[in-house]
């Protein structure tokens, strides 16, 4: 009896807990979900604060959740928020310039070229723009250097000094801690699984590695010395002495116009847009008035849409959500702009370094089935490599930015291996099979000649695939695809000669392709995808779920709460099953 009553109080304290929880997300959706939204005021005389202190994502993303639209998340942080409220900004008669302050700007090189595109835009208005910052790193000065006053801390610093990156290389970790990664891999430039391999950079790799890191700085050495009038090879002379790591070095340097206190910046600001220097400067955020435009972006009469699919994060197979491109999601994204009659266009938009293959494949499946309704542009950011080309490959035409990293034509796989880890600790496992191949891999063995051999041809067979679709969709003979493929990658400049993009821009030059091949003047945009959640992955969040299993299985034991779920699984099967008559796990 003692057993039952803990039990039954166990189970009504769950209900009884969940219950509160429900009736306490009721109480936030009625404080929360029934009043209308905060509204952004926007002063006259006010100055945008450009603090991009906050992960910039291409697409902020938009979330529902059915059960409880209060909980609706739809942000407007993303990367083109961002940008379509310094457009807006330029004829707003409200805002009379843009403050960039202490950024330390969390955004790839392609997404800050992007803000500062789009900065330059806005200096056509005749506002100002001036920058202020105790530490300049070198991405914030990449930005900062569009403004038309440069201010710094007189105790700041600043970095000037070139672009590097740092592998580390595993080899030797794997011998000494016994965990190993089996690889198996096509393509000499496929360096994504080097490390376990080897203990230094091979030549292949520091080869591609140095030639996109000298195209990257070349951008942004160019784009420098055109906003601050220093000759490039200038720059790099500043660079290789570090002439601009103290604030006067800086000023010597024609890098920064200004070494002033925040204060007196702020000072500036008031004298710039007519404010009393005892009244407070207006200003408001990059967020805020973001979110103050997006309903007026919106209210565009064209019937017209182009849909601007995201495909942000590693390509996985299944479902995908912020930062996972999940070829489902990716899927349905695309199926509902193709079967609505008033998308005339799709753009996709890939920030991904790619991911699964067989999930890449999907993708560009549903792509080629695509093109034959409307047309597929193709708008690369930051990285569109590997699985991000393969989706990409086949668009009717591709923008990449001069700073995009793509290409990575190549296939790997790589299998843990916790074979001398075992042996060290006194482990041995055994397998039983009824075929000679039936163990297609165990992680307490290595891997041997036949396994290899068919993974290897697995790996293969998909590097032709690839190829194959890059010349379909390219145009290029296969001798061509595999000059430049191997897994090597390139940056956007590099693409387009070699005949891998089309066009050098933004999601602008690929916006107006898309209107131009559906012949179309006005449209809306259309974003996707809408991420769906339910109650189950909320609760799941917020460690509900798994709270009630876990306290089930303490309080009936592990054994006598599998068998409760083995019962509860047979009771909800409905209609005929072909299943197997006991729970049996088979590896």
């Amino acid at each position: 009896m003692g057993f039952l009553r803990r039990v039954f109080s166990t189970v009504v304290g769950i209900f009884v807990f969940l219950g509160l929880c429900f009736l306490g997300l009721i109480v936030i959706g009625a404080l929360f979900g029934g009043a209308s939204e905060d509204v952004v005021q926007v002063k006259s005389n006010s100055v945008l604060e450009l603090k991009l202190d906050f992960p910039i994502n291409d697409y902020a993303g938009k979330t529902i959740f059915k059960e409880y639209p209060f909980l609706n998340e739809n942000e407007k942080n993303g990367l083109f928020n961002l940008v379509d409220a310094i457009k807006y900004a330029k004829t707003d008669d409200k805002i009379k310039g843009i403050s960039i302050e202490n950024n330390f700007i969390m955004a790839g090189i392609t997404q800050t070229k992007t803000l500062r595109d789009a900065l330059l835009d806005f200096k056509e208005s005749g506002k100002f723009i001036v920058s202020y910052a105790d530490i300049y790193t070198q991405k914030d000065y990449y930005l900062s250097s569009i403004a038309d006053t440069i201010y710094i801390n007189p105790v700041g610093m600043m970095e000037f000094k070139g672009l590097y990156t740092e592998r580390l290389y595993f080899k030797d970790f794997q011998e000494k801690s016994g965990i190993k990664m089996e690889v198996v891999r096509h393509g000499k430039y496929k360096s994504a699984v080097e490390p376990f391999l080897e203990n230094e950079m091979s030549d292949n790799n520091r080869e591609q590695i140095s030639v996109y890191l000298n195209g990257l700085w070349s951008e942004m050495k160019k784009e420098v010395s055109a906003s601050r009038n220093v000759p490039t090879e200038q720059l790099n002379i500043i660079a290789d002495s570090l002439l601009a790591r103290t604030p006067q070095l800086a000023v010597n340097s024609n890098l920064v116009d200004k070494i002033a206190y925040y204060d007196e910046y702020i000072y500036g600001l008031k004298e710039a847009t007519g404010t009393a220097q005892d009244k407070k400067l207006k200003t408001v955020t990059i967020e805020d008035y973001a979110r103050h435009v997006s309903p007026k972006l919106k209210a565009k009469s064209s019937e017209n849409k182009i849909a601007v699919i995201y495909a942000e994060g590693d390509i996985m197979y299944g479902e995908g959500e912020q930062g996972i491109v999940g070829h489902i999601t990716i899927n349905e994204s695309i199926i509902k702009a193709r079967d609505d009659e008033r998308t005339k266009a799709i753009v996709l938009r890939i920030n991904s370094p790619g991911g699964s293959a067989l999930a890449s494949e999907l993708i560009w499946r549903e792509i080629e089935l695509t093109k034959k309704v409307k047309p597929v542009i193709v708008s690369m950011g930051d990285l569109a490599a590997s699985g991000g080309y393969y989706i990409a490959a086949n668009a009717d035409k591709i923008i990449a930015e001069s700073t995009t990293i793509t290409g990575s034509i190549g296939v790997f796989g790589t299998l843990p291996n916790f074979k001398n880890l075992a042996d060290d600790m006194g482990i041995n496992a055994e397998q039983v099979a009824t075929n000679a191949n039936a163990v297609t891999y165990s992680v307490f063995e290595p891997l041997n000649k036949n396994q290899h051999k068919y993974i290897k041809e697995g790996i293969i067979d998909v590097y032709s695939l690839f190829t194959k679709r890059v010349a379909d969709g390219r145009n290029l003979t296969s001798e061509q695809v595999e000059d430049i493929a191997q897994g090597r990658v390139w940056t956007g400049n590099d693409a387009l000669q070699r005949g891998l993009v089309d066009e050098l821009g933004g999601l602008d030059v690929a916006l107006k392709h898309a209107a131009e091949a559906a012949k179309i003047e006005d449209y809306k945009i259309r974003e996707y995808p809408v991420f769906e959640k339910n109650l189950d992955e909320m609760l799941e969040t917020f460690g509900l779920a798994k709270a009630k299993e876990q306290i089930l299985a303490e309080e009936l034991g592990e054994e006598n709460y599998k068998l409760i779920k083995e019962v509860k699984r047979l009771t909800e099967k409905k209609g005929v099953q072909l299943l197997f008559p006991f729970s049996m796990e088979i590896k």
